[in-house]
């Protein structure tokens, strides 16, 4: 029962998304140009789940080479439209469109001279007949079987919302080497335009093990790398799977004998693997991504060439996933 309505709930959100496909139209393209050749930033501003969604959003947006930020519409009205300038253009995000928070702040938006794009589910709204594009953003239903919390809607209003970012890095020409340029650690930049080959691990600094050794040795290894890890390879040098501080725990857990083991009986096989002429940064998304620490770099024959740890990239202390200090 609870498996089938997680399914359902995806089956649900995954509809709502591509229903939007069909909304891509002129009036998308028409925002994209508006904001590409924009001379000012992008506010986003919304309330609740909606300003939750508006505020990722931005995240990507800043990210990925469009400056903005977030606005929330009762603070604007209490000194931070202050922060609004005339070539700035208002991204409004409104399900029902019908916000009243929102909809009261549009005059005074339009008052400094902003253009107003809205994201909304009801074309109809107030919202939509004040601003100057109308996306459309509505879904059939919502997943919540109440038909009461934002869950659909909110997926499409995100989904939307990476169109929109994704497009604007193509039309931008925005590159993975542009991110020293937006991010603000410079040093942090550098190490990130760099390839992996040049601060991988190679020769003696590389924890290995041959497939076939005892997993005692195999934590001796772990414990002697400093890196939390063993690859294990086979005889010919090729990446056969790799031994984490986790797998060791998940061991434990079971109960396993270790003094029984090998270490392809707790190895995980076929790993994440790096190409050594890959930029750092793909190599950082897709630790973040996976939520790994450490990436073996293999050639095209998955011969182990290195092994990337995430401090190499980052410095040691200074990352935590999902952004956080």
């Amino acid at each position: 029962m609870i498996i089938d309505e997680a399914i359902e709930v995806l089956k649900i959100e995954a509809q709502g998304i591509l229903n939007l496909i069909d909304r891509i139209n002129n009036s998308f393209a028409e925002m994209v140009e508006l904001i590409y050749k924009s001379k000012g930033r992008l506010i986003v501003s919304g309330i609740g789940k909606s300003g939750i969604i508006g505020r990722k959003i931005v995240a990507t947006l800043n990210s990925t080479g469009t400056r903005s930020f977030f606005l929330h519409p009762v603070e604007a009205m209490h000194g931070d439209v202050g922060l609004v300038c005339k070539d700035d253009i208002l991204l409004a995000l409104s399900n029902s469109g019908e916000t009243d928070e929102l909809n009261i702040l549009i005059p005074t938006i339009r008052k400094i001279g902003c253009k107003v794009i809205a994201f909304t589910g009801n074309i109809k709204s107030t919202l939509a007949k004040h601003s100057d594009i109308v996306i459309d953003i509505g879904v059939e239903k919502e997943a919540c079987p109440l038909g009461l919390a934002p869950t659909t809607s909110t997926t499409a209003l995100l989904a939307m919302g990476d169109a929109l970012a994704v497009t604007l890095i193509n039309k931008k020409k925005f590159k993975s080497s542009d991110f020293k340029k937006v991010h603000p650690g410079g040093v942090l930049g550098q190490r990130l335009s760099e390839m992996v080959k040049d601060i991988m691990l190679t020769g003696e600094a590389l924890p290995a093990v041959l497939k076939g050794v005892s997993m005692i040795e195999a934590i001796r290894k772990i414990d002697s790398g400093g890196l939390g890890v063993s690859l294990v390879l086979e005889k010919d040098g090729t990446l056969a799977g790799i031994i984490t501080d986790g797998d060791i725990r998940r061991m434990i857990v079971k109960n396993m004998n270790v003094h029984e083991l090998k270490a392809e009986d707790v190895m995980t096989q076929n790993p994440r693997t790096a190409k050594p002429d890959s930029p750092a940064y793909d190599a950082l998304y897709l630790m973040e991504k996976f939520q790994i620490t450490v990436l073996p770099i293999t050639d095209p024959d998955n011969k182990i060439l290195g092994v990337l740890h995430l401090h190499d990239i980052l410095g040691k202390g200074s990352f935590r996933f999902n952004g956080k200090n």
